[in-house]
């Protein structure tokens, strides 16, 4: 197919495949170098402020589901597409005619022809070589003429599909999981024995995602080695909707329950007191876009309300510092007692030292006792005196990794039709032998020879064995 459109021409190029393959090779090594989607208090202490934000506006942070990343892919796939489409309109009559047109001297000019003679005229040698060559390949066809006949055979055309095949394996993994990068997610939640709920938190983002069923955990059982180390951790699991059960299954590591595309994971367990365990009703605060903060100056007296943005530094009124919001952490600790949801930030003092800020949604005034020129707040937040949390019962609770990968079977079989085609593409060939019988005088002559796209040592062999049959018959 020979297309004028410029956009056309631009798509089938090489070189556009080179390039792309290239760039995503190169972003893939730094997206290993650099780590993926950790938080950002870790990228602040390891890169600082400027470099968190060059680098989370680039996108490197999460570089597999950034725009860019996911347009290199795109532009791969149409690349692929156009190409196999460019290349196979031009081999698309060689594969798929049903009578092929037979050119004798393509086969009687090659260097490795072979010749004999034979006193039999060529109806009694068409007689005898026609079946040698119908035995061995699937289509067989002879052409007679006043100067003697032509006996082609071939096999073997629809394995010039095997690198189109790997093309559309290709083609699908890249759509599966772009698939899986717009329309999937993984996320977690630890429900207690007894308990149901239908949100789970987003792993990496720690947003909140509604399911449309309940999952309830009815009975946990742990068993343990003799060494006190866990052997084996089961949940008893029922899916539920609109207060139906819909399934049930006893789930272990490695043994997945499975509903409407969704994979509910043994992941872990543990111990926790029962109101530290998520309420389908009263699900656990979650990660805002904005915050609004109070900031107070000690030596003034003063109060101001800011807005703070994960990643991006605040500058505090009298010159008395900026502020960076790192942060939120839906379970935050202080020396080893539990404040439930807080933000995590550093404030930098226009002359000192940076210092960690910590500030527990239901404690306001949390951040006097850490001392400084700043009082830092969250605003219209219940305040609660700081104690630590009373005592409870500890019981079970199960830890379930959740995830939907609309693209996986778009995946699963991208990997099937690559193996497929890789067999296709390099162990089948497509062999054509010809045999040109020139009716002489009084004995004829006959030109055998025979062409191959891949393995021709193999078609040599083929081409001597049909050679030796022919020589005694």
């Amino acid at each position: 197919m020979k297309n004028a459109n410029p956009l056309w021409k631009f798509f089938c190029s090489v070189k556009l495949t080179i390039v792309l393959l290239l760039s995503l090779a190169l972003t893939s090594i730094i997206g290993t170098v650099i780590p993926q989607n950790e938080s950002p208090d870790a990228y602040l202490h390891a890169y600082g402020a400027f470099r968190y934000q060059l680098l989370s506006t680039l996108g490197i942070l999460d570089m597999y589901h950034s725009w860019w990343f996911q347009g290199l892919l795109l532009l791969l796939t149409i690349n692929i597409v156009v190409c196999s489409i460019e290349r196979l309109s031009g081999s698309w009559k060689l594969i798929f005619t049903r009578s092929p047109k037979v050119r004798p001297e393509r086969f009687t000019s090659r260097s490795d022809a072979r010749t004999l003679t034979d006193k039999r005229n060529a109806e009694e040698l068409v007689a005898v070589y026609e079946p040698i060559v119908a035995r061995r390949y699937r289509y067989c066809k002879v052409t007679r003429s006043n100067e003697g006949a032509v006996i082609y055979g071939e096999k073997g055309r629809l394995s010039r599909l095997g690198v189109y095949i790997v093309h559309l394996s290709v083609i699908l993994l890249l759509i599966g999981g772009l698939v899986g990068s717009f329309f999937g997610f993984a996320g977690y939640v630890n429900i207690a024995e007894g308990e149901a709920t239908d949100t789970i938190r987003i792993r990496n983002t720690g947003q909140i995602h509604r399911l449309d069923f309940q999952i309830r955990c009815d009975d946990f059982n742990l068993t343990l080695y003799d060494t006190g180390a866990p052997k084996e951790y089961r949940s008893a699991l029922t899916l539920l909707e609109g207060g139906q059960v819909v399934k049930q299954k006893d789930i272990i590591v490695n043994d997945p329950l499975r509903y409407r595309g969704i994979n509910i994971f043994q992941s872990s367990y543990g111990k926790l007191p029962p109101e530290k365990i998520p309420r389908q009703e009263t699900p656990a605060p979650g990660p805002a876009e904005a915050y609004t903060l109070n900031f107070t100056s000690r030596a003034s007296g003063m109060s101001y309300t800011l807005t703070a943005k994960v990643g991006i530094p605040v500058n505090i009124p009298e010159g008395l510092g900026k502020f960076i919001l790192m942060a939120f952490e839906a379970d935050a600790t202080f020396r080893g007692m539990d404040v439930g949801a807080a933000l995590k930030g550093i404030l930098t003092p226009a002359e000192g030292e940076p210092a960690e800020v910590l500030l527990p949604l239901k404690f306001a005034n949390f951040d006097k006792m850490r001392g400084g020129d700043v009082i830092v707040s969250v605003a219209n937040q219940p305040q609660e005196k700081f104690a630590p949390q009373q005592s409870a019962e500890e019981r079970y609770y199960t830890g379930l990794q959740v995830t939907r990968d609309p693209g996986v079977w778009m995946v699963y079989t991208g990997f099937i039709l690559m193996i497929a085609g890789c067999f296709v593409t390099f162990y089948l060939s497509h062999q054509q032998v010809c045999i040109v019988v020139e009716q002489l005088r009084k004995n004829s002559r006959v030109t055998f020879a025979g062409t191959t796209n891949r393995n021709k040592l193999a078609m040599k062999n083929t081409i001597e064995k049909i050679f030796t049959a022919m020589t005694e018959s």
